[in-house]
């Protein structure tokens, strides 16, 4: 049996055209985008058709995105310079973001910024009543963090009512999107935000390269001093063979958007059903439904079981790949915070499974058949 990739939340393999895009810019097509001879003017070229592309996909202007090495960086950038530009004095986010933002967040308070969690649903959803309770008490200028899909859980949150909340009490609005930039549509004209990040790695393109998107009426200074890259508000020489995969990965996930949602979220309810069907002691934390989750991700909580922390190992060993977790978090011996933040069952193991365009249901079938081999014969509990 060949190896099978059931991890995509923490990364997707690079599409053939992908690659094909990158290519040139690899090889003869090396120039620096900041030389003014015709190697700097293809290259520069180049970054502004990706440009383009991220801007019709969110529709904002050109002017308002800014290429980054990751979207830890633009989730960092974002917060951090909230804080140190706009006069932020007051932050609030939920226990279950991506680390780079709890971090992010952490720091500020250690500066002395005041943080503030809002409550989340056992589904890990936010209580949008206790956020507008918090964005009712009096405070200095605040930033609302919170992320669209959750990476560990696939829950979603209605960004449009985070907006709506967050205009209605003039907080800024930060969101997270890397798990849905490429799989959902955006409208920033009627959703609005202030700040908002992407990776091109979760939708079939290169490691290395995000983006970062600033509503045009934010002003911030750079992140990382340096260079007049990025309309002297991301220095650095720009990652071109990154940029244009990052554009032409986002271009063809648009493209393909409804054809790949209808058979990834296939591949996620033919799981369910099968998981449900061989383990009937099974749940799946996080909503799992095809509106209020991510369709590419499924985490499942196991029945108890005397090997059950052996699972991912059992896995690996037949070829397949899972994850317990966030990537970023991968070895730890830490619960996830992601599962303590919604009090899932503490003595289960979870299991992330995340799926993508290239993943068939014979994937599927080998891994329950793993799963079901663990259980033969034992007690299954409850």
């Amino acid at each position: 049996m060949g190896k099978i990739y059931l991890d995509n939340a923490a990364t997707t393999r690079i599409s053939d055209e992908v690659l094909q895009e990158m290519m040139p810019f690899l090889t003869e097509n090396f120039g620096n985008p900041s030389s003014i001879h015709s190697f700097g003017r293809v290259a520069k070229s180049t970054i502004e058709k990706a440009r383009r592309t991220v801007a019709k996909y969110l529709n904002v202007s050109t002017s308002e995105i800014f290429f980054t090495g990751s979207g830890t960086e633009s989730n960092n950038t974002a917060i951090k310079c909230a804080v140190r530009d706009l006069g932020v004095t007051r932050i609030i986010s939920s226990a279950i973001e991506h680390h780079c933002v709890l971090h992010s967040v952490e720091a500020e308070a250690r500066a002395g910024v005041q943080v503030e969690w809002v409550q989340l649903d056992h589904e890990g959803r936010v209580n949008l009543a206790h956020l507008e309770q918090l964005l009712a008490q009096p405070a200095g200028k605040t930033l609302v963090s919170l992320m669209h899909a959750n990476n560990e859980i696939g829950t979603i949150n209605d960004l449009n009512a985070l907006s709506q909340l967050c205009q209605k009490y003039g907080a800024l609005l930060h969101s997270d999107t890397v798990q849905t930039i490429g799989y959902v549509p955006f409208n920033l004209q009627e959703t609005k935000v202030q700040f908002l990040s992407g990776s091109a790695h979760k939708f079939h393109g290169p490691k290395g390269v995000g983006f970062l998107y600033i509503q045009g009426d934010v002003h911030i200074h750079p992140f990382i001093d340096g260079g007049s890259q990025e309309r002297n508000m991301r220095a650095g020489t720009e990652n071109v063979a990154g940029i244009a995969g990052l554009g032409k990965a986002l271009e063809q996930s648009v493209a393909e958007m409804e054809a790949n949602r209808a058979l990834v979220s296939g591949l996620k309810n033919y799981m369910i059903q099968q998981l449900t069907e061989h383990l009937p002691a099974v749940q799946f934390n996080g909503d799992i439904s095809e509106q209020g989750g991510n369709y590419k991700v499924l985490n499942v909580s196991l029945p108890p079981h005397p090997k059950a922390e052996l699972v991912l190992f059992n896995l690996d060993m037949a070829g397949i790949a899972a994850s317990g977790g966030s990537a970023c978090t991968s070895g730890s011996e830490k619960a996830s915070h992601v599962l303590e933040g919604i009090h899932a069952a503490p003595n289960r193991k979870a299991v992330r499974f995340s799926f993508s365009k290239y993943n068939t249901r014979a994937d599927i079938d080998a891994a329950v058949q793993v799963l079901s081999k663990m259980y033969a014969g034992q007690a299954v509990e409850g």
